[in-house]
């Protein structure tokens, strides 16, 4: 961050609400990753990592999700009082798992790297994705203490949580062609270790952060039986962990659905968290 960035973030009352493209990590090889700082209006506010779907393959920081484009949602939040930042990560054509959650995690040293430049706390950070999204902020928030260090909760919006079981369920454990092959680089069923290393259900362990998990229970293409399972065996490990099935939702929050109402829970879990 340049000197000039950081007093106009810290110290100019007027600066922009969103500081847009700030390059938080060079992976040798490929492209610079950047996030979007959606301000909260005072200074020291905790931080939403927000972590983009799109099945690993597609997907854009820009946007909470296709039905909730744009800038809104995450004013939204920060109105709340909550800084977010919308990360990118490398996408599945450019580098396999674990890649993405190693870019996230660089995301989260970033943040807490730069935090009073920023003007943020960068010690209270929720983790929120959706669906591929999800996925990768659960792997961070349940793996080593080093990356996911500040992380006071997870807010999970449809979220594959066991690689092996999606797979089954679709009968494509061999096919090459699933997203979620794509991602781990060879068929779901070619290494099941490793699918389950990518599979944020079989990271839960006792000290797991709190977790707010909503899925739509019309999803078709994420069953919501995979945010059971994980709200399940967040439970069982002495975890907080909230579950809402949506009726009659479907995937990224489509259908005749009150997607406010959605957000505003997600947002005040965040809030309770960071309080």
């Amino acid at each position: 961050m340049t000197t000039e960035l950081a007093a106009a973030v810290t110290a100019d009352p007027a600066a922009p609400a969103v500081l847009r493209d700030l390059v938080f990590a060079e992976p040798v090889g490929f492209r610079p990753l950047s996030l979007d700082l959606h301000r909260a209006p005072a200074a020291g506010a905790p931080v939403v990592v927000f972590v983009h779907g799109g099945g690993w393959r597609v997907g854009s920081r820009r946007d909470m999700t296709p039905t909730m484009p744009g800038d809104a949602p995450f004013a939204r939040i920060a109105a709340a009082g909550l800084t977010v930042a919308s990360v990118d990560y490398r996408l599945s054509g450019e580098a396999c798992f674990p890649a993405q959650v190693d870019d996230l995690a660089a995301a989260l040293a970033w943040l807490r790297e730069h935090g009073e430049e920023l003007g943020i706390d960068a010690s209270r950070i929720v983790l929120w994705g959706e669906s591929a999204g999800a996925t990768l902020a659960a792997l961070v928030a349940l793996g080593p203490d080093d990356a996911r260090a500040g992380v006071r909760g997870v807010v999970d919006w449809y979220g594959p949580a066991d690689l092996v079981t999606l797979a089954e369920g679709q009968d494509a454990l061999d096919d090459p062609g699933l997203r979620e092959a794509g991602w781990l680089g060879h068929a779901v069923g070619a290494d099941v270790d490793r699918a389950h290393e990518a599979s944020p259900v079989w990271r839960v362990a006792p000290g797991a952060p709190p977790f707010h998990i909503a899925h739509g229970t019309s999803d078709g293409a994420v069953p919501p039986s995979q945010s059971v399972a994980m709200a399940q065996a967040l439970l069982a490990a002495g975890a907080d962990a909230e579950l809402t099935l949506v009726p009659g939702a479907g995937h990224l929050w489509q259908g005749e659905v009150d997607r406010e109402a959605i957000l505003d829970a997600a947002i005040a879990f965040a809030r309770r968290v960071t309080s």
